[in-house]
């Protein structure tokens, strides 16, 4: 049975405002009338008939009489100008013919067969693709009330959805099981059989993929192809949505052999089918990223030897240059040539002779210029075997028309597969993909004819296919990290419809040279403006090189009242265990209704509410089960805990959660004295992993292994979106996933971060989306001005510019740019899909080029801005400090473990920084309550408040909180903070 808290079935609220009875509940001269005219008695008749009316509204059915909170009877009657012990229901004999009478008015049908049967077909379509109930049950809510039905008993609905998702999914268990042969389904059952060690095959399935090594890469290759024996999920799940196939897989993934036992046989099958099948995409992904990950390190060691070949011939490198000055020095001093020759013959018989010298000299100039590509094959041989089994594991595609680096490829791999391990392989192949110090390495000369060089080649393809495999233009057939992302967006006979509304909310032109157009008159209109204004800006000084130089600005002085009222605050803060903050805000939001079992069932569990709010304590300070069921005082296990975070939470769920407690923050009244919302902050800190996990890597910046929390964080001080991903990804990836995939009611259109969000793909798919980037700016020697036109010119920052923007390109690219926009705005792609195909230069890359001269315009327009704003820039410092400050404070919140998420499966480590967002988050809205009250306490007792001080004080504080002691979830002793009015603040 699902919830009805986690379902949209509507309810009365607890506490009905005085602004929800005005526009709710007020009734119409016309609603007044015909009262009047259907009642016949006396006013308490009136009074019931418009309390159904305005309940039917606000519902779509009929309450218990009983259920109406007394606030909206009382305030019906005030409206009515009744007295206040007049009776609001009516008599059974005349309450059908009042139903009736509403239904009527209101246009509505009763539920009856018809609309029994129109919901349960949009349950069935629906239940093909999602399992939860509170899913099926919304989209059951959605469709009558869109057919003008009136809602049944949620119970009713709740039968509905749950024999009717029961029904569907009987027949998909038996049409697979039908599909799967003997032999698989013996194979299928056999992963639950426990060998000699107590252990499951399942578990095998199940682990979690390790550090990019030689080992591993090997024994994820050897798991991709047990997978792949085990049968062609492909072909049996064909017809199946890829959301139900991660639904089942992910249930299957939460049981262990023993419970997946207890499940029915069909249904268990199909579960197993849908985890192979998912867990081949992600050994797919785990193999293309350690490929990378391995080739990168190939690179780096060759960069290495290379520094230590310098290093080491640095003695004979001075040497040859004592050996050049002293025939130098022989030259300016002897005006006999024929002198000047013996006396270079004996310098050069000195140091060994003609031979010896020239050898050394080529020995030198081996790897001039920084060229270390001749020393990989050293460094490469010892990976060649499990790089070899690798590709042919893999189907690599071209995702442009240029395949000559798939075709090098396959040649490689034939060539090994014939034993063809001579040092050259006679005949040409087209490297076009190549650069020409590769060039020059792999092609030769065999016995006057083109030939190969084979370990340079071999060197040069894999190198070539990890970079392409990061750029987008090379993908994996049956990955999704690494899929081809032009699958992932819509046709463009499925986004033209849509370009004209796009572009209508955000204010751009809807055609291709009006685009152009209006952005090349954008960055005129401001350089003309930076420009006029050069000599009044104090600011900033442009050099005869054409660097800008800023002046830093002084920081805001603590003044002696900010001060004041700080040491007010501190003093006045009350105490805080942090489980009982954690009780305070689950009080207030509820937000424990979204966890629950995979399956979407009604949860087993004895006091899930706590249960929940313990887990949430337990992983989002990373005290880890053991540690917190130490703390509890036998309230939970370890195991339970386990099991709660395995069976019953997801990132999606959390994701919900946390966006519930955000919307909690947004109606607090003090968070709008901080920011408008209108404004946040990316930024990312490091978080302590273990070595042997994929994703962990080494951070040169921070030092140690781990990942990057990549958080977004509003100018309010709250955080709105958590990813989590590997030290070595652009951060800048993720910057506009953040605001697109943030659900709460806090919606900001601009992003600061730091200065890595400066790159131009990035500028220009923000612009197009309507998302105003606003990163802090450095290495102003590194960053190219474009001017609007070749013949502009400008009187003072005319040193600035060195290019212009190629506004051709740009209109003869504008449909592949709204393509991309209308796919992300439909939610088909995400913007991180895109942003790493253009993270890096590619030549063959359309897309890469076209948001590239979109976003060197937008770019430049908001350096000039950044320039000549000084407000600008501050706002961008203070918001980017505010995230900053975020790290810090929820970093204190995660104790646990000395910091180290112990965990190496990637979806766990993503849950880790859910629920740490979630636990931050909650201290967050409980500090901002608490300091709205210490405020009002001291406005009361005549201490004068003004907006500038207040502004700048902050929710993240510390020192009233307790983090340490014994755990205790007890509900009934803690009350969801006030959401209190705001004292006056002066100016």
């Amino acid at each position: 049975m699902a919830l009805i808290e986690r379902t949209a079935y509507p309810r009365f609220v607890r506490n009905v405002s005085t602004s929800e009875l005005t526009r709710l509940y007020t009734p119409t001269l016309h609603e007044i009338d015909l009262a009047k005219r259907t009642t016949r008695g006396g006013d308490g008749l009136q009074l019931a008939f418009l309390l159904m009316l305005k309940s039917f509204q606000r519902l779509g059915y009929f309450p218990n009489p009983e259920d109406v909170p007394e606030a909206i009877v009382t305030h019906l009657r005030s409206q009515l100008g009744l007295a206040d012990d007049t009776p609001a229901t009516s008599p059974p004999r005349s309450r059908q013919r009042h139903r009736d009478s509403i239904r009527e008015y209101l246009g509505v049908e009763p539920f009856a067969d018809d609309a029994r049967r129109l919901a349960a077909t949009a349950v069935a379509e629906a239940a093909r693709t999602v399992d939860d109930p509170a899913d099926l049950v919304n989209v059951a809510i959605e469709e009558l009330v869109k057919g003008r039905y009136e809602l049944p008993a949620f119970s009713t609905l709740d039968r509905l959805s749950r024999h009717v998702k029961h029904a569907v999914n009987a027949r998909l268990f038996a049409r697979l099981d039908g599909l799967i042969t003997p032999t698989n389904k013996r194979s299928l059952d056999a992963l639950l059989e426990t060998g000699s060690r107590g252990r499951s095959t399942l578990n095998a399935l199940k682990a979690a993929p390790k550090s990019a090594t030689k080992k591993n890469l090997s024994e994820m290759q050897e798991r991709l192809v047990w997978l792949e024996v085990m049968g062609d999920t492909g072909r049996l799940l064909k017809r199946v949505s890829n959301q139900k196939i991660a639904n089942l897989a992910a249930q299957a993934r939460a049981l262990d052999a023993s419970e997946l036992k207890d499940v029915g046989v069909e249904r268990r099958r199909a579960m197993l089918v849908c985890l192979i099948d998912r867990t081949k995409v992600s050994v797919r992904d785990a193999l293309c990223e350690m490929l990378t990950k391995i080739v990168s390190k190939v690179h780096n060691k060759g960069k290495e030897e290379l520094e230590n070949i310098h290093r080491e011939k640095r003695t004979t490198t001075e040497g040859m240059i004592g050996l050049l000055e002293k025939i130098l020095a022989g030259a300016a001093s002897q005006d006999d040539d024929t002198a000047l020759g013996g006396w270079v013959r004996e310098i050069i018989e000195g140091g060994g002779g003609p031979e010896v010298l020239l050898e050394t000299c080529t020995s030198l100039s081996a790897h001039k210029g920084g060229n270390y590509l001749p020393l990989l094959w050293n460094f490469y041989r010892g990976q060649r075997a499990t790089l070899f089994r690798v590709a042919r594991s893999l189907v690599f595609e071209s995702t442009t028309e240029d395949s000559s680096l798939t075709d090098a490829l396959s040649f490689v791999l034939e060539n090994d597969r014939l034993g063809r391990r001579g040092e050259f392989i006679p005949g040409e192949l087209d490297l076009s993909f190549a650069n020409d110090r590769w060039k020059d390495l792999v092609l030769a000369e065999l016995n006057g004819s083109p030939a190969l060089a084979r370990r340079y080649l071999e060197v040069c393809v894999f190198s070539y296919v990890a970079e392409e495999l990061r750029t987008g233009d090379i993908c994996v057939a049956g990955s999704e990290k690494y899929a081809d992302y032009r699958e992932q967006l819509l046709s463009w006979e499925e986004c033209e419809p849509l370009v004209e509304q796009h572009c209508r909310e955000l204010g751009l032109s809807s055609t291709p040279e009006g685009f152009a157009n209006q952005l090349k008159a954008l960055l005129s209109r401001t350089a003309e403006d930076v420009d006029r204004s050069y000599p009044e800006n104090a600011s900033v000084v442009i050099t005869e090189a054409g660097e800008p130089v800023l002046k830093k600005a002084s920081g805001k002085k603590l003044t002696q009242a900010l001060k004041m009222l700080e040491a007010q605050v501190a003093e006045r803060m009350p105490e805080r265990n942090l489980t009982d903050v954690l009780c305070s805000i689950e009080q207030l939001t509820r937000w424990s209704r979204h966890l629950g079992p995979l399956s979407g069932s009604e949860p087993k569990l004895e006091n899930p509410r706590e249960r929940y709010l313990l887990t949430a304590f337990c992983y989002g300070t990373n005290m880890g089960p053991t540690q917190t069921a130490r703390h509890t005082r036998g309230l939970v296990t370890a195991h339970e805990l386990g099991y709660t975070n395995r069976r019953h939470v997801t990132t999606g769920k959390l994701e919900t959660a946390n966006t519930d407690v955000t919307n909690a923050y947004a109606s607090l009244p003090l968070p709008r004295v901080w920011g408008t919302g209108e404004t946040a902050a990316a930024d990312g800190m490091k978080i302590d992993l273990y070595e042997n996990s994929l994703i962990s890597e080494y951070h040169i910046r921070y030092g140690g292994y781990g990942g990057i929390a990549y958080h977004h964080v509003s100018d309010t001080y709250v955080a709105l979106f958590t990813h989590f991903f590997a030290c070595g990804v652009w951060e800048a990836v993720y910057i506009l996933d953040g605001l697109l995939k943030n659900a709460s009611e806090i919606q900001p259109r601009a992003v600061a971060s730091d200065t890595q969000g400066q790159s131009q793909p990035v500028f220009g798919l923000a612009y197009t989306l309507g998302i105003q980037l606003m990163p802090r700016i450095r290495n102003w020697k590194d960053l190219i001005f474009y001017r609007p036109d070749k013949d502009a010119t400008y009187d003072h920052i005319e040193p600035l510019f060195s290019d212009t923007v190629d506004w051709k390109l740009i209109e003869t690219h504008w449909r592949d740019l709204m393509r991309v926009v209308i796919s992300i705005r439909t939610g088909t792609i995400l913007p991180s899909t895109l942003l790493r195909k253009l993270g890096n230069y590619s030549r063959k890359n359309r897309l890469y080029r076209a948001f590239r001269e979109v976003g060197r315009a937008v770019r430049t327009e908001f350096l000039l801005r950044f320039l000549s704003n000084q407000e600008l820039r501050t706002r961008i410092t203070a918001t980017t400090n505010k995230a900053e400050s975020y790290n810090g404070f929820s970093d204190w919140l995660f104790f646990g473990g000395e910091g180290v998420i112990s965990d190496t499966d990637p979806e766990e480590q993503e849950k880790r920084m859910k629920f740490k967002e979630l636990v931050t988050n909650s201290l967050i809205v409980q500090n901002a309550a608490d300091l709205t009250d210490v405020l009002r306490s001291l406005a009361a007792e005549g201490y004068t408040l003004r907006r500038e001080e207040v502004s700048q004080l902050s929710p993240y504080l510390t020192a009233h909180v307790k983090r340490f002691g014994d755990y205790i979830i007890d509900l009934d002793s803690v009350s969801a903070p006030p959401n209190g009015e705001m004292p006056e603040l002066l100016d």
